[in-house]
């Protein structure tokens, strides 16, 4: 039987680098993650430019970390699935598209939360 490791800070603050590594690689290497990047920075800056409320920035941080979320749990599907089967297999295809449909739906979950948010604030803008 495996003996039990004493926890130790210093081995959690280092488990950190292995996170902050899988990050760096997904936005460097995933052009999605860099789109998503791209705009959630658009986001962030009209939230700035628009005053945004209190509650309507933790919905947009909200919204913002779950596209991120879902796509970097994508990410991982795809680059798992072609480890398991680098040809063409149907069964992949269902689970690559089962997973690209959970980050579709949550950037339309972002754009409708960003159009409640937005919308009225830019249309009183204009008039």
């Amino acid at each position: 039987m495996e003996e039990k490791k004493k926890f130790s800070i210093i081995d959690r603050m280092r488990s950190f680098k292995y996170a902050f590594n899988g990050l760096k690689l997904f936005f460097i290497n995933d052009h999605n993650g860099r789109v998503h990047l791209f705009a959630a920075i658009i986001a962030i800056v009209f939230s700035w430019l628009l005053h945004i409320s209190e509650l309507e920035w933790v919905a947009i941080f909200l919204v913002i970390t779950a596209v991120i979320v879902t796509e970097i749990i994508n990410a991982s599907i795809e680059k798992l699935a072609d480890v398991v089967s680098p040809t063409y297999h149907p069964k992949i295809k269902i689970v690559k598209d089962l997973a690209a449909g959970a980050v579709l739906m949550t950037a339309f979950l972002a754009l409708a939360v960003g159009g409640i948010i937005f919308i009225p604030k830019l249309l009183a803008c204009i008039s």
